[in-house]
């Protein structure tokens, strides 16, 4: 049997993403859209009004935006037009209190890349954003037979089945992950992960937390994607996982 592979580093900040988010429902944006993005590994720039985010990116660029159709101050369809055409690299999510059928296809032929209603959960509205930026970045890429795989984004925070859905991770999670990512097809011990999920800090974790953060990790991936993570747990030793089926 193979030794336990020794954990490798897993860096603790990254270029993230840059997200604008315009909402103008105080509540919603600061107390859970912004800490649950953030959460996520967004680096989020919170807006209540379209002359707000005009402002904004006259000083900096953005990967992605979230914004709603009612706006104080102008029509998120609109908005959603005008920005498609003059900004077509970035990625445009609607989410709205909205939900009829209409409305839905009005956002998207005006250029959304994804339509969402209220409410949302997070980790649904992260992996929406991670699916959107990943089919900006890579375009022109598609699957070859016989080598479908799983792939982790390149910083960790999302984690894509071999037909290309998305799973969003939290920090606990993207830790573990790319633990066992770092190491492909080499069995990481249980100690390795309780290390590298303790963090910096060096904290020591209760075993039982990995157990559930696996447990968690493996439902939400077949929830999301309606296949297994490809995580083999070797009884007394550790993990293996393989990707490539």
């Amino acid at each position: 049997m193979s030794q336990p592979a020794t954990p490798p580093s897993v860096p603790t900040s990254s270029a993230a993403l840059r997200l604008a988010l315009l909402e103008d429902d105080d509540i919603l944006r600061d107390r859970v859209l912004v800490p649950g993005l953030t959460r996520h590994g967004f680096d989020v720039a919170p807006m209540r009004t379209a002359a707000q985010l005009h402002a904004a990116l006259e000083q900096r660029n953005f990967d992605l935006l979230v914004l709603d159709i009612g706006l104080p101050d102008g029509d998120g369809f609109t908005l959603t037009n005008q920005l498609q055409i003059g900004r077509p690299s970035m990625g445009i999510v609607i989410l709205s209190g909205r939900d009829t059928s209409p409305d839905k296809v009005h956002g998207l032929s005006q250029g959304a890349d994804a339509y969402l209603t209220k409410p949302v959960e997070i980790e649904m509205l992260a992996a929406t954003l991670f699916s959107v930026a990943r089919r900006l970045t890579r375009p022109d890429t598609t699957p070859v037979a016989g080598l479908a795989e799983w792939q982790l984004q390149d910083d960790g925070w999302c984690l894509f089945s071999p037909d290309g859905k998305a799973v969003a991770l939290t920090q606990s999670e993207r830790r573990v992950l790319m633990c066992l990512w770092r190491t492909c097809g080499k069995l990481v011990s249980r100690d390795a992960l309780l290390t590298t999920l303790g963090g910096d800090m060096g904290l020591e974790i209760d075993p039982h937390r990995l157990d559930a953060l696996l447990h968690r990790l493996r439902q939400k991936v077949q929830d999301r994607t309606g296949m297994a993570l490809p995580l083999t747990a070797v009884r007394g030793a550790g993990y293996l996982f393989i990707p490539q089926g």
